[in-house]
């Protein structure tokens, strides 16, 4: 009798440490995430891209880099990165995130361009993370992912008026994550734009 009280707590015991374990891994652990960063092919904001780039290596997410085309894409700074897929040719399907940068040239290349709306719309009617910030998230706002939504965004008057045109909420902080969307006010906030994202993707 008592050696099988014995055997019965090493098992309750060993079972409780798998769990207890199990649930302390990250999901990047078991499972190999994979985020679209969508970035203009020219004047990006370096350090949106190269922050959150450096922390999904860091947690073992991996990434592909779309853009307008293929090729090399130059920063705001001279960062230089290379895009390998189009934006038109991205699948939501492939992806557990899309991640969009700013600076001046996502105004140039974002606003208004209907594939890269038509590809946030996928990702966010699936339910996946959707992070854009500095001037990107006006992408969001004109794709209608806002619509009754808390968002920030870099504040200029071209920018305050495309979010409050496609019924954003505007809040003045760093980070906001509304479910599963988040937005970043610009640089400053890049590494807090980047800590949320891995948080929404339970890593």
């Amino acid at each position: 009798q008592g050696s099988e009280s014995i055997k019965y707590c090493r098992y309750v015991g060993f079972f409780e440490i798998l769990i207890s374990n199990l649930i302390a891994i990250p999901v990047s652990y078991y499972y190999s995430m994979k985020i679209l960063f969508v970035i203009a092919p020219d004047k990006f904001r370096d350090e949106e891209f190269e922050v959150p780039q450096k922390a999904f290596e860091e947690a073992g997410i991996d990434y592909d880099v779309a853009s307008t085309r293929i090729g090399t894409c130059v920063g705001f700074f001279g960062a230089s990165v290379e895009a390998g897929i189009t934006i038109e040719d991205a699948k939501e399907e492939d992806y557990d995130a899309i991640v969009i940068p700013g600076g001046i040239g996502a105004q140039d290349s974002f606003w208004g361009n209907s594939a890269l709306m038509d590809l946030v719309k996928k990702f966010n009617e699936k339910g996946k993370v959707v992070a854009a910030i500095c001037l990107s998230p006006v992408v969001l706002a004109q794709a209608g992912l806002l619509e009754g939504r808390q968002a920030t965004v870099y504040r200029s008057p071209a920018s305050v008026h495309e979010m409050k045109r496609g019924g954003a909420t505007l809040v003045d902080v760093a980070v906001v994550a509304d479910l599963n969307i988040i937005t970043g006010n610009g640089p400053d906030a890049s590494l807090q734009f980047t800590e949320m994202i891995i948080e929404k993707l339970g890593c």
